[in-house]
């Protein structure tokens, strides 16, 4: 298998929920995750992160800082997580050909969209910004 290039996560909180988008093709257990999609040649992991959640949601949104990197366990996919701050639109199913449904998930309500846990350095940061409301 060649190596596929690396994938940018947007890690989205706005008014104490966190977006998440439902894949049309899941991969494996992995229904709902977040904002994300491959690096093209040249492109930062912040860069990446804005331009997919564009694509995905038609949200626009400013990356800030890398929150940690991984090989998902499920996807064996090399992924950056990337903080990403909502500057303007609004969240819908912008690329309905990769999107079925996008969704505003309450920090307590995340069980019910996502199979195991998030990564621990997003946990942290979920939980640092939704329990400081």
């Amino acid at each position: 298998m060649p190596d596929l290039p690396p994938v940018a996560a947007a890690v989205i909180v706005e008014r104490g929920r966190v977006l998440l988008v439902r894949r049309r093709h899941p991969e494996g257990d992995l229904v709902w995750q977040l904002p994300a999609g491959e690096l093209e040649d040249g492109e930062t992991a912040a860069q990446a992160a804005e331009r997919e959640t564009a694509e995905e949601t038609g949200l626009k949104v400013t990356a800030g800082r890398l929150l940690g990197s991984r090989v998902h366990p499920d996807t064996g996919r090399f992924l950056l997580y990337v903080v990403c701050e909502v500057t303007g639109g609004h969240a819908h199913v912008a690329d309905d050909e990769e999107i079925a449904e996008v969704a505003w998930a309450e920090l307590d309500g995340l069980a019910n969209y996502l199979p195991h846990p998030f990564f621990g350095p997003v946990q942290e940061h979920l939980d640092a910004l939704l329990h400081a409301r």
